[in-house]
């Protein structure tokens, strides 16, 4: 008797040391628990940095230039990870809140087996086409061929590509954020690693840097469906199922936000890489490339407190929780105000010694990559907030309000702009595009949060 009330005590004690998706949650609770998503995106990012900092210094610029040229192709298709990720998680936590798990694991399990058919199809489709699809984007000789090597190879790991996109979002709602996190630091680890044997030892060039990623996206793909195939003790686990159409409807309708805006960026790199080689030529692909490796550091923190909190946001929904989802939204929008000044600070302070890690090699191409951070860094101090507003809709379910909020920020107002702006101000108007684009959507998010206040009475 004595010893069952002992391990009951203990189980007890156990289940408050581990935040649930149910609780009240303090400023404390809260960083505690999206804490371990934010360190993964910007983790991942750290090593999607490195990566670029091998390609640039040891094979080139014009290998550097390839593969930000072909990379936002296999972001378009990446996107769809991503979209069945927080799209499906805001479904099943929000099932998971109105007390049915079983429907849940359905959902789960399911929506994982869909982006497996979804990613053998993409994988055979994108090799087929790789190389028109790099010669419209106006790659021609060394660099058409570094393009179709990259991507090529890059794709063979797709489906693991979209798998890691998911769990990323499906391990939040499984209460495991640290597992996401530990298993973000095993990839990147491992293409660091990659990335020094392949490029730097062996001299494997473009196609040792497209090995290496695409090895890595295989654990982090792999590891977390084994982890969910076998008997856990989360609230998520791969069952038997069957495809429920109306629900992966619903889980794209919620996710739409979030592949829409993977694409929309991917097009709108597309249209950059046009107007810099107009305005600056290959320099002005390398700059941007730099500040898309620098930036998604910065970006990181606020995706991840988003794709972090969303799960709690949605429980609470589902729960309908009215009070909880106004304390989570108050909470949420001063902690991403306060970090925005911080990380808007930090990217001017440090523009020159992150230029530097990449081209110290050539001034020229230095103090055009400095002058470029800059001015596309004042953006930061806004897109949190923008980035947070469409998460938040998402996890509402509102998969329209979040994909608006997204489609205006991420491609009609940087379209706008990118094509305007340089007419007016010349190569600089291309790096203040951003900023204009990022401040419109904020207009946009706001209108967006105060008329809906009554229907979901977060405010």
């Amino acid at each position: 008797m004595t010893k069952n009330r002992k391990k009951d005590k203990n189980n007890s004690t156990g289940e408050k040391m581990k935040i649930q998706l149910s609780e009240h949650f303090t400023y404390k609770k809260l960083i505690k628990f999206t804490m371990p998503t934010i360190i993964m995106m910007i983790f991942t990012s750290i090593y999607g940095v490195v990566d670029g900092i091998f390609v640039s210094n040891i094979i080139g610029s014009e290998a550097f230039a390839a593969i930000n040229l072909i990379w936002p192709v296999i972001m378009i298709f990446g996107s769809l990870g991503f979209m069945i990720g927080t799209g499906g998680s805001a479904l099943v936590s929000k099932t998971m809140g109105e007390g049915n798990k079983e429907k849940a694991n359905e959902y789960f399990s399911m929506l994982i087996y869909l982006l497996i058919i979804v990613g053998i199809i993409l994988t055979l489709l994108g090799i087929v086409f790789i190389r028109p699809i790099a010669q419209a984007l106006g790659a021609e000789g060394k660099m058409l061929s570094d393009c179709i090597i990259y991507g090529t190879t890059i794709l063979v790991a797709l489906t693991a590509f979209l798998l890691q996109n998911a769990f990323q979002s499906f391990l939040v709602v499984a209460e495991k954020p640290t597992m996401g996190l530990i298993i973000s630091i095993i990839v990147g680890l491992t293409n660091m690693i990659l990335d020094f044997l392949f490029i730097y030892v062996f001299k494997m060039g473009v196609f040792g840097a497209a090995l290496a990623t695409g090895i890595s996206q295989l654990i982090g793909g792999i590891v977390p469906f084994i982890y969910f195939s076998r008997g856990n003790d989360t609230p998520l686990q791969l069952v038997k199922t069957k495809f429920d159409w109306k629900a992966i409807g619903k889980a794209c309708t919620n996710g739409s936000s979030e592949m829409l805006t993977n694409i929309s960026l991917s097009l709108v790199n597309i249209l950059y890489n046009m107007q810099l080689m107009k305005y600056a030529g290959a320099d002005g692909i390398v700059a941007y490339g730099i500040i898309m490796y620098v930036g998604f550091i910065f970006i990181g923190t606020y995706v991840g407190y988003s794709v972090g909190s969303a799960p709690i946001i949605s429980y609470h929904y589902g729960a309908e929780n009215k009070e909880e989802l106004k304390n989570l939204l108050k909470k949420s929008l001063k902690l991403i105000g306060i970090t925005s000044i911080v990380m808007t600070l930090l990217a001017e302070i440090l523009a020159k010694p992150l230029a530097s890690i990449f081209v110290s090699y050539d001034k020229q191409l230095l103090d055009m990559t400095i002058i470029a951070i800059r001015l596309y860094s004042i953006s930061y101090i806004i897109s949190g907030l923008n980035i947070f507003s469409s998460s938040f809709f998402t996890a509402l379910n509102n998969g329209l309000v979040s994909a608006i909020i997204s489609f205006l920020r991420t491609l009609v107002f940087q379209i706008l702009a990118i094509l305007i702006f340089p007419a007016i101000w010349g190569l600089n108007g291309i790096w203040l595009a951003i900023v204009f684009a990022e401040g419109s959507s904020l207009i946009i998010s706001t209108i967006f949060l105060v008329a809906n206040r009554k229907k979901y009475q977060y405010l």
